[in-house]
């Protein structure tokens, strides 16, 4: 796999860089964020992710380390394409879309184009763990989050065709026995109750 390129910068465009490396130049899809970061100067230095298909090998190219951590975890939600990540990260920045989805800020990650309820609630159910995990946050966004897992576990629930007065119910009982319980976990439990 390609890890990064380092090399000189021949064609700049809002939505791909063309990078030559030891005379092989590399078409690069980019973000907007990567777009706005890369230096007029020739010399640059992108870090890279390799999508193999079968009709296509695509590079995504990103400024940061951050930025590509952050696109791999969107790429990694099922019904996220790289397309959709692409779009994440170019209209949010990959500490916005981490705080967005550590708070379950549905609206923030619904804000961006393609990107419906379904899909927003999905993104923050998969990724919560693993952003709180990888990147840890302070502690006063896990409190925030804790707050809001209430109503995050109910939304899903909902999404999912259950009646929300008696999802409700069960949440609260749920949560009365384990205040400790992530999202994730009392949905897992209410799925079995309800």
């Amino acid at each position: 796999m390609i890890n990064h390129l380092r090399g000189k910068l021949v064609e700049k465009n809002p939505t791909y860089a063309v990078v030559e490396c030891a005379g092989v130049g590399y078409f690069v899809n980019i973000s907007l964020q990567t777009f706005s970061a890369l230096p007029d100067s020739e010399s640059i230095h992108l870090y890279t992710h390799l999508i193999v298909k079968e009709d296509a090998h695509t590079l995504y190219g990103f400024h940061s380390q951050l930025e590509r951590e952050v696109f791999r975890l969107l790429i990694s939600v099922s019904g996220v394409g790289p397309s959709t990540g692409r779009m994440m990260i170019s209209s949010l920045e990959p500490k916005e879309i981490q705080q967005g989805i550590v708070d379950g800020d549905v609206g923030l990650i619904q804000s961006v184009k393609g990107i419906g309820a379904k899909t927003a609630q999905r993104i923050i159910l998969d990724l919560r763990d693993k952003i709180m995990k990888t990147y840890q946050m302070e502690s006063e966004s896990l409190v925030t989050a804790d707050l809001s897992s209430k109503e995050e576990a109910l939304s899903a629930l909902e999404v999912l065709g259950f009646n929300a007065k008696q999802s409700e119910k069960v949440i609260v009982k749920l949560l009365k026995e384990d205040p400790d319980l992530n999202v994730e976990q009392i949905i897992k439990k209410a799925l079995k109750t309800l």
